[in-house]
Protein backbone atom coordinates (compact mmCIF):
# COMPACT_ATOMS: atom_id res chain seq x y z
CA UNK A 1 0.00 0.00 0.00
CA UNK A 2 3.06 2.39 0.68
CA UNK A 3 4.02 1.69 -2.75
CA UNK A 4 0.94 2.79 -4.63
CA UNK A 5 0.41 6.01 -2.32
CA UNK A 6 4.14 6.72 -3.46
CA UNK A 7 3.00 6.00 -7.05
CA UNK A 8 -0.05 8.27 -6.65
CA UNK A 9 2.48 10.89 -4.84
CA UNK A 10 4.68 11.18 -7.99
CA UNK A 11 1.63 11.11 -10.36
CA UNK A 12 0.10 14.13 -9.18
CA UNK A 13 3.38 15.74 -9.34
CA UNK A 14 3.83 15.27 -12.59
CA UNK A 15 0.37 16.73 -13.05
CA UNK A 16 1.23 19.67 -11.29
CA UNK A 17 4.11 20.08 -13.25
CA UNK A 18 1.84 19.94 -16.52
CA UNK A 19 -0.21 22.76 -15.23
CA UNK A 20 2.69 25.19 -14.30
CA UNK A 21 4.68 24.00 -17.26
CA UNK A 22 2.71 22.97 -19.94
CA UNK A 23 2.20 19.49 -21.21
CA UNK A 24 4.77 19.66 -24.24
CA UNK A 25 8.86 19.88 -23.33
CA UNK A 26 10.53 22.97 -25.64
CA UNK A 27 11.45 21.75 -28.75
CA UNK A 28 14.76 22.35 -30.30
CA UNK A 29 12.96 24.64 -32.82
CA UNK A 30 10.73 26.57 -30.49
CA UNK A 31 14.02 27.34 -28.14
CA UNK A 32 16.03 28.38 -31.73
CA UNK A 33 12.89 30.71 -32.51
CA UNK A 34 12.78 32.21 -28.91
CA UNK A 35 16.98 32.97 -29.07
CA UNK A 36 15.84 34.62 -32.47
CA UNK A 37 13.10 36.36 -30.91
CA UNK A 38 15.72 37.82 -28.37
CA UNK A 39 18.32 38.59 -30.84
CA UNK A 40 16.03 40.43 -32.72
CA UNK A 41 15.09 42.84 -30.40
CA UNK A 42 18.49 43.23 -28.81
CA UNK A 43 19.36 44.18 -32.78
CA UNK A 44 16.38 46.86 -32.96
CA UNK A 45 17.00 48.20 -29.51
CA UNK A 46 20.69 49.00 -30.95
CA UNK A 47 19.70 49.97 -33.92
CA UNK A 48 16.95 52.44 -32.41
CA UNK A 49 19.59 53.82 -29.91
CA UNK A 50 21.63 54.21 -32.71
CA UNK A 51 18.81 56.11 -34.92
CA UNK A 52 19.06 58.71 -32.07
CA UNK A 53 22.63 59.15 -31.41
CA UNK A 54 22.58 60.12 -35.49
CA UNK A 55 20.02 62.13 -34.99
CA UNK A 56 21.54 63.94 -31.96
CA UNK A 57 24.48 64.06 -33.93
CA UNK A 58 22.85 66.33 -36.74
CA UNK A 59 21.43 68.54 -33.96
CA UNK A 60 24.38 69.06 -32.31
CA UNK A 61 26.77 69.43 -35.64
CA UNK A 62 23.62 72.07 -36.69
CA UNK A 63 24.32 74.16 -33.98
CA UNK A 64 27.93 73.68 -34.00
CA UNK A 65 27.30 75.15 -37.58
CA UNK A 66 25.23 78.04 -36.52
CA UNK A 67 27.52 79.28 -33.60
CA UNK A 68 30.47 78.89 -36.05
CA UNK A 69 28.53 81.21 -38.25
CA UNK A 70 27.37 83.83 -36.13
CA UNK A 71 30.50 83.73 -33.53
CA UNK A 72 33.05 82.61 -35.44
CA UNK A 73 34.58 86.06 -36.16
CA UNK A 74 34.38 87.77 -32.81
CA UNK A 75 38.12 87.27 -32.22
CA UNK A 76 38.10 89.44 -35.63
CA UNK A 77 35.28 91.29 -34.65
CA UNK A 78 37.26 92.42 -31.09
CA UNK A 79 40.40 93.35 -32.83
CA UNK A 80 38.81 95.98 -35.12
CA UNK A 81 37.08 97.35 -31.91
CA UNK A 82 40.34 99.61 -31.39
CA UNK A 83 40.39 100.77 -34.57
CA UNK A 84 36.68 101.89 -34.15
CA UNK A 85 37.71 103.95 -31.25
CA UNK A 86 40.91 105.68 -32.92
CA UNK A 87 38.84 107.14 -35.63
CA UNK A 88 36.38 107.85 -32.97
CA UNK A 89 38.45 110.04 -31.46
CA UNK A 90 40.03 111.20 -34.33
CA UNK A 91 37.30 112.50 -35.32
CA UNK A 92 35.86 114.34 -32.34
CA UNK A 93 39.30 115.86 -31.24
CA UNK A 94 39.48 118.03 -34.44
CA UNK A 95 38.77 121.04 -34.64
CA UNK A 96 36.71 123.55 -36.53
CA UNK A 97 39.69 125.32 -37.82
CA UNK A 98 41.59 121.90 -38.55
CA UNK A 99 37.98 120.64 -40.54
CA UNK A 100 38.45 124.10 -42.67
CA UNK A 101 42.54 123.11 -43.36
CA UNK A 102 41.91 119.09 -44.17
CA UNK A 103 37.75 118.60 -44.95
CA UNK A 104 38.68 116.30 -47.84
CA UNK A 105 40.88 114.28 -45.08
CA UNK A 106 38.41 114.15 -42.13
CA UNK A 107 35.76 113.21 -45.01
CA UNK A 108 37.29 110.53 -45.67
CA UNK A 109 38.08 109.16 -41.99
CA UNK A 110 34.28 110.02 -41.74
CA UNK A 111 33.39 107.94 -44.65
CA UNK A 112 36.30 105.26 -43.49
CA UNK A 113 33.79 105.10 -40.06
CA UNK A 114 30.25 104.91 -41.52
CA UNK A 115 31.71 101.83 -43.84
CA UNK A 116 33.38 100.26 -40.60
CA UNK A 117 29.97 100.59 -38.98
CA UNK A 118 28.03 99.35 -41.88
CA UNK A 119 30.45 96.11 -41.84
CA UNK A 120 29.94 95.59 -38.37
CA UNK A 121 25.82 95.90 -38.63
CA UNK A 122 26.21 93.21 -41.47
CA UNK A 123 27.58 91.25 -39.15
CA UNK A 124 25.17 91.61 -36.20
CA UNK A 125 27.96 93.76 -34.31
CA UNK A 126 25.85 96.77 -32.51
CA UNK A 127 27.10 99.08 -30.19
CA UNK A 128 26.23 99.95 -26.58
CA UNK A 129 25.87 103.27 -26.31
CA UNK A 130 24.95 104.54 -22.46
CA UNK A 131 24.29 107.36 -21.66
CA UNK A 132 25.11 109.91 -18.51
CA UNK A 133 22.56 108.97 -16.04
CA UNK A 134 21.41 105.69 -16.84
CA UNK A 135 21.93 102.78 -14.50
CA UNK A 136 25.24 101.19 -13.89
CA UNK A 137 24.59 97.82 -15.66
CA UNK A 138 27.46 94.82 -14.83
CA UNK A 139 25.49 92.69 -17.66
CA UNK A 140 26.70 95.37 -20.53
CA UNK A 141 29.05 97.96 -18.60
CA UNK A 142 32.34 97.60 -16.79
CA UNK A 143 32.99 100.47 -13.90
CA UNK A 144 36.33 101.97 -14.78
CA UNK A 145 35.99 104.35 -11.74
CA UNK A 146 33.92 105.69 -8.95
CA UNK A 147 33.66 109.00 -7.70
CA UNK A 148 31.31 110.71 -5.74
CA UNK A 149 29.33 113.56 -7.89
CA UNK A 150 26.80 115.98 -6.22
CA UNK A 151 23.34 115.73 -7.52
CA UNK A 152 23.69 111.92 -8.77
CA UNK A 153 22.38 108.85 -7.14
CA UNK A 154 24.70 105.97 -6.15
CA UNK A 155 25.18 103.22 -9.39
CA UNK A 156 24.41 106.47 -12.68
CA UNK A 157 26.53 106.50 -15.36
CA UNK A 158 28.56 109.92 -14.69
CA UNK A 159 31.15 109.67 -17.74
CA UNK A 160 31.26 107.25 -20.68
CA UNK A 161 34.93 105.95 -21.48
CA UNK A 162 34.04 103.93 -24.69
CA UNK A 163 31.12 102.46 -26.12
CA UNK A 164 30.81 98.60 -25.72
CA UNK A 165 29.46 96.07 -28.34
CA UNK A 166 27.19 92.97 -28.46
CA UNK A 167 27.78 90.36 -31.02
CA UNK A 168 24.75 88.79 -31.88
CA UNK A 169 22.83 88.40 -28.57
CA UNK A 170 26.23 87.75 -26.74
CA UNK A 171 28.70 90.53 -25.25
CA UNK A 172 31.64 91.42 -27.22
CA UNK A 173 33.17 94.65 -25.20
CA UNK A 174 31.55 96.19 -22.35
CA UNK A 175 31.05 99.79 -22.10
CA UNK A 176 34.05 101.07 -20.19
CA UNK A 177 31.84 103.82 -17.78
CA UNK A 178 32.83 105.97 -14.91
CA UNK A 179 29.80 105.43 -12.28
CA UNK A 180 28.40 107.30 -9.47
CA UNK A 181 29.55 106.21 -5.46
CA UNK A 182 27.25 108.85 -3.55
CA UNK A 183 25.82 107.84 -0.73
CA UNK A 184 22.20 109.01 0.06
Amino acid sequence: MAMENEDDFLQDISLAEEEVFGEDEHTDEELELDELRAERDDLKDKWMRALADAENSRKRSERDRREAENYGGSKLARDLLPIYDNLKRGLESATDEQRAVASALIEGVELTMRELISVFKKHGIEPIVPEVGDKFNPQDHESMFEAPLPGTKSGEIIQVLSEGFMLHDRLLRPAQVGVSSMTD
